[in-house]
């Protein structure tokens, strides 16, 4: 299947998109042929299809030109592929409030397109990702243990967020491929550390772990080739607070390097720090970067929900 035929059913099957409706494609100038492809798959649906490229972002979490998010708010359906995540940016929010439909595909490439994520039941991505966002809904405290490491935090009175791979309904909006249940845990509340062994936003699969100290809720101490880069990627300010909690969902996705797929893997769970504004809580840092980490213990309320990346009565066992 070729990337007109694979964009033609993404955007039928997990966007409804449906002749004469509105239909923008962001893209930069890195991901612009994957652009190209949706849009054209866009147009021969039938929808008034637009493309605008823009220049590459220097990070996840910057926030678009202002044409293009004025351009996102007035459109039915809304995709973004882009080196950098758009997901959480302000014109993201925006679009969405405004009722949107609207998927971002941050450094997608080509191969993701036509293999792993892409190709899951989405209908039972949904079904694993609404459980296990009710559970974090339902949650005051996440405990994560690996190695020997423990990372503590609150979420009491926040609420879980599922990114299905379905928006179907305005305002609903979320990454594809997708398949993650997400919160923003209370700021300043983390205390521990925690073995990241799978991949980072912005750097890629790392090849030895890397340890993080976290304290009143933000990052004091690394262990690990990649600690200082991560840092530099962070900056001194806001972006080294700790912005999200996600479990991933996706039984068909793999850890490739790419965020985007590696934090949807069933077995998973990831943190990022930087913004977490966009999605129920308080920081904008400008920022925001995914550590994904492989088969871990997680606690819920002190309650074992996952053993060593498996999800407890619940499905994929």
């Amino acid at each position: 299947m070729n990337l007109i035929e694979t964009s033609k059913r993404i955007l039928t099957q997990c966007m409804a998109l449906q002749a004469g409706e509105t239909f923008l494609v962001v893209a930069d100038d890195v991901k612009r042929e994957l652009g190209e492809a949706l849009w054209e798959a866009g147009r021969q649906l039938g929808a008034e299809a637009v493309l605008m490229v823009m220049q590459k972002r220097e990070k996840s979490g910057q926030e678009p030109p202002k044409a293009i998010a004025e351009a996102m708010k007035s459109s039915a359906v809304v995709v973004c592929v882009t080196e950098h995540s758009l997901t959480h940016t302000k014109a993201r929010k925006e679009a969405a409030a405004n009722g949107a439909r609207l998927a971002t595909m941050p450094s997608i490439t080509a191969d993701m397109f036509l293999e792993g994520a892409i190709t899951a039941d989405y209908v039972q991505v949904r079904s694993l990702t609404e459980k296990v966002t009710e559970l974090l809904s339902a949650a005051s405290s996440v405990r994560i243990e690996k190695e020997g490491k423990s990372l503590t935090f609150s979420i009491a009175d926040r609420k879980g967020v599922p990114s299905t791979g379905m928006y179907v309904n305005p305002g609903e909006s979320g990454n594809l491929p997708s398949g993650e249940a997400y919160i923003a845990p209370v700021e300043g509340t983390a205390e521990g550390q925690i073995v990241v062994d799978g991949s980072i936003s912005g750097i890629g699969k790392i090849d030895t772990p890397l340890l993080l100290t976290i304290q009143n809720g933000r990052i004091t101490g690394t262990e690990g080739e990649s600690g200082e880069r991560l840092l530099h990627i962070l900056g001194e300010q806001d972006g080294r607070h700790l912005g999200e909690f996600g479990i991933g969902t996706n039984d068909k996705a793999r850890i490739t390097g790419v965020v985007l797929e590696d934090e949807k893997v069933y077995g998973t769970i990831h943190v990022a720090f930087g913004s977490n504004n966009t999605f129920g809580g308080t920081i904008a840092a400008g920022v925001h970067i995914d550590l994904v980490v492989k088969a871990p213990d997680v606690y819920l309320d002190d309650r074992l929900i996952m053993k060593k990346g498996q999800l407890i009565d619940l499905p994929y066992q």
